[in-house]
């Protein structure tokens, strides 16, 4: 098969992309991408064909106050994922995929109008989860707006649509996806960036601190974190991402600052990870049976840090919540405490369990040859 993947250019996009498009790959079957020009290098890099398709979650934004100045976030993020990306996204690909003419495109859950073009021009569609589901009462607000994608024959899904690649174990499943009536269970699988692990002590213990690839400009956030933390017997490695060290300034002996890492190598050598709660960060701290100190900056990270406060894999601060102190005291308690590492090790377990990418390479083949 030619498979097309479609996604917004920057990271938590593409990246959660990777591990399926390289198992395809290595099926033998001919993987191309659709995204933003900014991510051309990456995704080239990363060895895969790439042409241009849609635009960048921040020009939306742009776009969506331009039309509505200050209106409340939800006017916002509706305009934003039931207008301007889809359009933009779905106007692209019905020129680019007479030329490409793949035989099944996946898209990122958030790039809603590639299953629009696919289904346009008659080709298979799968969602691929990257994050948490919109919240059943903001699709329902979308819902009008949204109309214009699936013509009448709305999904059981508006942006997962019918069929989906779910990474979520059940320990902290979306129940907006499982009820989503096919699902292929991945195991979510690491991606790194080809970039050395940092050189850490390893006589105390390992915190790992980041706030990803979109949060990481919080230096207030990071400065409160690796004070808290630098208090406790431990050692600690920010990652940055694309951040500047410094935004930091200077740090204790103790804090080793670095760009991007190689997360999964990091997580095999970390007893706690504090973080911004992305679901990469998330499901790569469960895979590993690692306590989760959640500080929430946006999106559907808050909802990642209730449900992991809930299950007790982990703990959570938000806002104000968020000082040194506080961190000091969240983060010594998860590091003495078992009881969150025992609910990340039985979610380590089932996660141990779920298909690789490879099966569900298989199972693709079998949908795509039972819809042609």
């Amino acid at each position: 098969m030619r498979i097309l993947f479609s996604c917004r250019p920057a990271y938590g996009h593409v990246f959660p992309l990777v591990p399926l498009a390289r198992a395809a790959r290595e099926a033998g079957h001919e993987v191309v991408f659709a995204t933003g020009q900014d991510f051309f290098g990456t995704v080239r890099n990363l060895g895969f064909e790439a042409h241009r398709a849609g635009i960048s979650v921040g020009e939306a934004e742009a776009e969506a106050r331009r039309r509505h100045g200050d209106a409340d976030v939800t006017r916002l993020m509706i305009t934003m994922f039931a207008d301007v990306l889809p359009r933009a996204t779905a106007g692209d690909l019905a020129a680019l995929l007479p030329r490409v003419r793949p035989d099944l495109v996946v898209y990122e859950q958030s790039d809603v109008g590639a299953a629009k073009a696919a289904r346009d021009a008659g080709i298979p569609f799968v969602s691929h989860v990257i994050g948490r589901s919109m919240p059943p009462p903001v699709q329902q607000l979308a819902a009008p707006e949204m109309a214009w994608l699936w013509e009448g024959a709305a999904p059981a899904d508006l942006m997962l649509g019918d069929v989906v690649v779910d990474l979520w174990p059940d320990v902290v499943r979306d129940p907006v996806v499982a009820a989503i009536p096919t699902v292929l269970r991945q195991r979510p699988a690491a991606f790194d960036l080809d970039v050395p692990m940092p050189e850490v002590g390893s006589a105390k213990p390992l915190v790992y601190l980041t706030l990803g690839t979109v949060s990481f400009g919080r230096a207030e956030v990071l400065r409160a974190a690796v004070d808290g933390l630098a208090r406790l017997p431990v050692t600690v490695l920010v990652a940055l991402g694309p951040g500047d060290p410094a935004l930091l300034g200077e740090v204790p002996g103790s804090v080793h600052v670095a760009g991007f890492v190689p997360q999964a190598q990091v997580l095999r050598r970390a007893d706690l990870v504090v973080h911004h709660g992305g679901t990469g960060t998330v499901l790569g701290a469960l895979a590993a049976g690692l306590p989760q100190l959640v500080l929430p900056q946006g999106a559907d990270q808050f909802v990642n840090a209730d449900v992991l406060a809930q299950t007790g894999a982990g703990a959570k601060l938000v806002g104000p919540e968020t000082t040194a102190d506080a961190i000091t005291a969240g983060a010594r308690h998860l590091l003495d405490d078992p009881a969150a590492r025992n609910v990340a090790t039985t979610a380590a377990a089932e996660i141990a369990r779920m298909p690789e990418p490879a099966a569900v390479v298989e199972e693709l083949t079998a949908l795509v040859r039972g819809t042609s």
